[in-house]
């Protein structure tokens, strides 16, 4: 179609019309101006209040724990971050001025965490997740400020990411905010007493909670009406926090405030995969902060069917199969030590029986593989929280006969399916890591 005949053609002149407007909007939307560098501000310029307000802030949103590579120095980022997209790499956070962020001014940290917008002006990935972060009171983003810049700077370039077309085109993140963010600092809300509101800010903000425990959509975007109701991070099944209540013992607020801030609650087992560096770093900050976390977390649950409430260690119903028959000589060789009925660590280390556990009474059997594949790393002196890993030690076969036999002889729940294969899909998920 030439020029004039266009011109002739009002459809044409209003889908070209349509284009040009929809081109300019896309353009408003992926524009945002680079904010000045500054030069790297003393430490000595910040208050000691404020930079110890900023450690407590810095371990409540966990930023240590994904800004920090394996073997690497703190907050210099390089650590992978794997996503249904591919891999991205989380950037280094020391006021290092080359490749940190010791050129950032107050209003560029700002901007990052409210609107998702690096200080030359790129978008930032939403595994940074500034939709909550963006939640964060002035007083909490400056503090946090103060205590970035006061770490040992180090020069450290995270590598490219690896994301896969479209997706690594950066601009169209324009498009995903426009659904997804709603930036601005979140009220206390007047319903409910000063715990509850401290929680709510805790958990929908600096916690951003939601960001691991709900089902994403298929663009990464968390699900609407699904808050809480669990979701898949680094290969581990988080689970929904919106169901405690349905636990073989309900968690109570004792509890989850005992396992936020030590790994482990005496009924219900221990953190691990993702969740063990969360415990870790709630372990430093006011015991009041997790207090409040737990008490808006058991304010989400949903009704729970009464035979749910009640399930008990079940007494050996039916004959074993095969399987479990193999896997019950393999507990007895590496397991019953500690989770024997009779094992003294039970009384001793505060274990629960596995029939209060997460993973055994899961809908998949996704962490419970995680857990015998690479158990729980010792930890200096804290070895309550240490299991021995056993993927180099049993073949995917034994691995589910083992788990057959657990789920079987410790949960009333349905037998889990395919574990085997499982087994095999989530080695080949980690080696990938």
């Amino acid at each position: 179609m030439t020029r004039v005949s266009i011109m002739r053609n009002p459809l044409a002149l209003a889908v070209a019309g349509v284009a040009i407007a929809a081109a300019l909007v896309a353009g408003l939307l992926m524009w945002r101006p680079a904010i000045a560098p500054i030069s790297p501000p003393s430490p000595s310029s910040f208050d000691s209040q404020t930079k110890l307000a900023g450690a407590r802030v810095i371990a409540l949103g966990d930023c240590i724990v994904c800004h920090t590579a394996k073997g690497g120095k703190p907050f210099a980022g390089g650590l992978p971050l794997a996503t249904p997209f591919g891999t991205i790499y989380a950037t280094n956070i020391t006021p290092d001025p080359g490749t940190g962020i010791g050129t950032w001014s107050l209003e560029a940290f700002t901007r990052a965490i409210r609107q998702g917008v690096s200080r030359d002006g790129h978008l930032l990935y939403p595994a940074f997740p500034y939709i909550h972060f963006t939640h964060m009171s002035d007083t909490d983003i400056a503090a946090a400020y103060a205590y970035l810049m006061t770490r040992e700077p180090v020069a450290a370039t995270a590598p490219a990411n690896a994301l896969m077309f479209p997706l690594n085109f950066r601009p169209l993140l324009a498009f995903w905010n426009a659904l997804f963010l709603r930036p601005g600092e979140q009220q206390a809300g007047a319903a409910k007493d000063a715990e509850w509101n401290r929680g709510q800010l805790l958990v929908n903000g600096l916690g951003h909670c939601a960001s691991c425990h709900s089902p994403l959509n298929m663009i990464g975007g968390e699900q609407p009406g699904h808050a809480f109701d669990g979701g898949v991070v680094d290969g581990w099944d988080a689970p929904a926090l919106n169901m405690l209540g349905a636990a073989p013992k309900p968690w109570t607020k004792a509890q989850l405030a005992a396992y936020l801030r030590t790994g482990r609650a005496s009924e219900h087992g221990a953190a691990a995969g993702p969740m063990l560096p969360v415990t870790r770093d709630l372990a430093t900050v006011p015991a009041a902060d997790v207090e409040a976390i737990a008490a808006y977390i058991l304010s989400l649950q949903k009704p729970v069917a009464a035979p749910d409430r009640a399930r008990a260690i079940p007494a050996g119903a039916g004959p074993m199969t095969a399987a479990q028959q193999r896997g019950a000589t393999l507990f007895a060789a590496s397991c019953a030590q500690c989770h024997g009925n009779a094992a003294p660590m039970q009384s001793l280390g505060q274990r629960p029986t596995l029939a209060f556990s997460t993973a055994v009474n899961a809908d998949t059997p996704r962490n419970a593989i995680q857990m015998v594949l690479g158990g729980i790393a010792w930890h200096g002196e804290d070895t309550l929280n240490y299991m021995p890993a056993f993927g180099n030690v049993y073949t995917d076969e034994q691995i589910a006969d083992l788990l057959s036999y657990v789920r079987a002889t410790y949960s009333q729940r349905r037998a889990w399916t395919d574990i085997e294969a499982t087994v095999a899909k989530i080695r080949k998920e980690n080696d990938a890591r």
